[in-house]
C-alpha cells in the first residue's frame, strides 16, 4: 500500500502534468481588426500541421475580433490580412504578394514561442504581433504600426481597380528603415532579443497605430528601446513623407 508522502508525491505529479496540458491545450491565436474596412484573415500551417481555420471569417472594422486554439503539439504557420475581398478567395490585396507576413511558432522546445511580422513578401497592411499571458521570459511586441503605402516608392505602389493605391512591393532598406521591428528577408532579425516562454495567447492587430505601449513580459530595458526604434521609425517616415 502507498504511504502517505507516496500519494502526495503522485498528486502532485498529476497536478503538474494536468496543469502543463491544460495550458498547451489553452494557448490561442486572436486575430483583430483595427482597421475601418473589414478584414479577412488567411492562417496557413506550415509543412504537415493541421489547420486552424477555415478562413471564412471577415472581421468587421474597428474592433473585429476572433480567437482560435492552437494544437497542444508543436505548430507553426502565418497569417495574413486579406483586404478589399468580394468573396474570401477574390481579394484586392493578401492573397498573393505584395503583402505583410505574420510568422508564428508554438509549443517548441522549452514551450517557446517565436513569431515575427514578415515583409519580404511586401506590405499590404500594418500588423502587430503581441503575446499575452507569459510564462516568462522576453516577449517583446513586434511588426509594423505604419501605413508603409503612403510614401511607397511610386514604381512600387500595387494600384487597385479603383485607382486606390492599396500595397506596396517595396525594397528592403525602405522597409528596415521604416519599421525596424519586422524581418525584410530570410537572415533578417529585429533588434530585440525574444525568448518567450508559453504565452497563453498570440495576439495579431490589423491596423494597430503604435507598438511602444504594448506590454513587455520581463524585458523594461527592451520596451526603452523599442519606444526609441518606433520613434525613429515614425521620425523617417514624416522625413520622407514631406
Amino acid at each position: 500500500m502507498a504511504t502517505m508522502a507516496e500519494r502526495l508525491a503522485l498528486a502532485f505529479l498529476l497536478a503538474a502534468a494536468a496543469a502543463l496540458a491544460a495550458s498547451a491545450v489553452d494557448t490561442k491565436l486572436t486575430l483583430q481588426n483595427l482597421c475601418p474596412f473589414p478584414v479577412t484573415p488567411l492562417v496557413t500551417p506550415n509543412g504537415n500541421f493541421s489547420s486552424i481555420s477555415d478562413n471564412t471569417v471577415e472581421l468587421d472594422p474597428n474592433g473585429g475580433l476572433v480567437s482560435f486554439p492552437f494544437p497542444d503539439t508543436f505548430w507553426a504557420g502565418s497569417v495574413v490580412a486579406r483586404t478589399f475581398c468580394r468573396t474570401p478567395t477574390s481579394c484586392d490585396t493578401g492573397s498573393s504578394p505584395p503583402r505583410t507576413v505574420v510568422q508564428l511558432a508554438v509549443h517548441s522546445t522549452e514551450d517557446l514561442a517565436t513569431y515575427s511580422v514578415s515583409l519580404e513578401d511586401g506590405f499590404n497592411l500594418a500588423t502587430v504581433v503581441t503575446p499575452l499571458f507569459s510564462a516568462g521570459g522576453q516577449c517583446p511586441a513586434l511588426g509594423c504600426p505604419l501605413n508603409l503605402t503612403n510614401g511607397c516608392p511610386m514604381d512600387q505602389v500595387k494600384i487597385d481597380d479603383c485607382g486606390v493605391m492599396v500595397a506596396c512591393k517595396g525594397d528592403p532598406g525602405y522597409f528596415k528603415r521604416r519599421c525596424p521591428l519586422t524581418r525584410v528577408n530570410g537572415t533578417d532579425r529585429e533588434p530585440l532579443p525574444q525568448s518567450c516562454i508559453a504565452p497563453r495567447e498570440l495576439k495579431v492587430v490589423f491596423c494597430q497605430k503604435e507598438l511602444a505601449h504594448l506590454t513587455m513580459v520581463g524585458a523594461a530595458s527592451a520596451q526603452t528601446e523599442l519606444t526609441h526604434l518606433t520613434m525613429v521609425g515614425a521620425a523617417s517616415a514624416q522625413t520622407e513623407h514631406l
